[in-house]
């Protein structure tokens, strides 16, 4: 029943609003919302150490302590929720029907758009408007369907678990934060007497402008924008047409009657130039960023194609994703990730790139540390989202299914026959060579492999091991 609640959770995204959402129920009397409570990065705040006497490193420990202190105190206590947040606290949050559910949704094209900005300038927060960056975003529309999925994902889960346990919650859309009365309903709906007698006004809105005049390239936005049912776009709690969470990323042969459907594991790039042969445009030239309408579109209009994944040894995925966006600096990495590994667990890295310092044994120690890390993550031990380019191969290629498996599933071992082999399927009779997949840097996995990693891999991918028959990436000799 509404107002009696123990504490609350406001399940919202970054640029939707929330941090003023916060502002204003921290003005309530006996209100405190504790911001990013669970964000594996940080606990509260960039600059906080602790939350209620209880630290990161004891949060990370046990999340539910941290919860369990947040529902004692004094004040009804709260914090907001992202989906890259701590999963292993999401159930129970969800379960309990004294934890009162906030949902703040917004335009995700809005949302979007706002957090390309914020990335360009460094300016997440506003509070004098003198000191307001300007900046347009480039809009990226494989990007932007990868955005919307990820909330389309999180917002229907907590649906369809609310409907489940027979819970409902308080929606609230961005443009009503501006709203004195929705925000005293919402007072109201938590139990707390307390009302405001005006909204906050230290936090400004950073770019009012109309969406289309924020961008660079708006005849892109609007040609990737004209597939999708806009009047789906500001639905809640689900407010975009239910996609397949990969359909942005497959690629498409213009001539050639060929769809790739990738199962992100750092060949992606080799198989699309190869592709893009085919057709003799650039990787950049074939179809991509479609969505479900636009697929179903191209389907039809290439009777007899073929679709096909690529999998690849887990132990060789892991090592690459290792290589190019954990060790490594700059441009498309995990640098927020890769220092929460280094400072939360202990990962033996260089801070910045490696240089010739850098050894094989410890290569090869940091990449067994980070095996390590992913057998906790993938069994949901650990703060820090699955993400796709280490989730296992097996549970991405069922996430197809409904939207049609692919007819082949591929190899890297076996790609430099079996690619020349699908394209003549298609009447591609001279299809280009594939080259041979290069080996990682800085130090190659031949380099520092041993029964041990490979045992360890196994622990971490039983699953690719079994489903697809992975025998060891390499036998040592004798």
């Amino acid at each position: 029943m509404p107002g009696s609640f123990t504490s609350f959770v406001v399940l919202a995204e970054m640029r939707t609003g929330s941090n003023f959402l916060e502002a204003n129920l921290n003005a309530l009397e006996g209100v405190t919302c504790h911001g990013e409570a669970f964000n594996p990065h940080f606990i509260g705040y960039p600059n906080s150490t602790e939350i209620l006497g209880i630290s990161q490193q004891r949060r990370e420990d046990d999340p539910h302590q941290l919860l369990a202190a947040i529902r004692d105190d004094a004040d009804l206590g709260g914090f907001r929720y992202f989906h890259d947040h701590d999963p292993r606290i999401l159930d129970t949050i969800l379960d309990d029907p004294q934890v009162a559910k906030i949902i703040l949704t917004r335009n995700p094209l809005d949302s979007y758009v706002s957090w390309k900005i914020a990335q360009a300038t460094g300016q997440w927060k506003l509070t004098n408007v003198k000191r307001r960056k300007d900046a347009k975003a480039i809009f990226d529309t494989e990007e932007f369907g990868e955005h919307v999925d990820r909330l389309q994902e999180f917002q229907v889960a907590v649906l369809n678990h609310l409907q489940r346990s027979g819970q409902t919650a308080f929606y609230i859309a961005y443009e009503d934060l501006q709203d004195l009365d929705v925000m005293n309903g919402l007072a109201a709906w938590l139990g707390v007497p307390a009302r405001l007698d005006a909204l906050d006004d230290k936090l400004k809105r950073q770019n009012p402008a109309p969406v289309i005049s924020k961008v660079k390239n708006p005849d892109e936005m609007i040609g990737a924008l004209s597939g999708m049912d806009r009047f789906n776009l500001t639905r809640t709690p689900n407010f975009e047409p239910r996609r397949g969470p990969a359909v942005p990323g497959y690629v498409a042969g213009v001539v050639t009657p060929i769809l790739y459907m990738p199962v992100r594991n750092g060949l992606e790039t080799h198989v699309t130039n190869w592709m893009g042969g085919l057709d003799k445009v650039s990787a950049d030239g074939l179809i991509t960023g479609m969505n479900q309408k636009q697929l179903r579109q191209w389907r039809h209009s290439n009777p007899g194609y073929r679709s096909f994944t690529v999998v690849r040894h887990p132990l060789a995925r892991a090592h690459d994703v290792f290589c190019t966006k954990i060790l490594s600096r700059g441009p498309g990495t995990m640098k927020q990730i890769r220092n929460t590994l280094r400072r939360q667990f202990n990962l033996e890295i260089p801070q910045e790139n490696p240089d010739e310092s850098y050894t094989r044994p410890m290569h090869r120690a940091a990449f067994e540390q980070f095996l390590t890390f992913l057998k906790a993550n993938l069994a949901g031990q650990t703060a820090i989202r699955v993400d796709a380019r280490w989730a296992s191969q097996a549970q991405i290629i069922s996430g197809f299914a409904d939207l049609g498996a692919p007819d082949l599933i591929l190899r890297e071992d076996e790609l430099v026959e079996d690619l020349p082999w699908l394209a003549r399927k298609l009447g591609r009779m001279a299809p280009g060579d594939v080259p041979p997949v290069p080996d990682d840097r800085p130090i190659a996995l031949a380099d520092i492999y041993d029964e041990k990693l490979e045992a360890l891999c196994r622990a971490v991918y039983a699953r690719d091991y079994l489903t697809f028959g992975f025998e060891d990436w390499a036998r040592p000799e004798g």
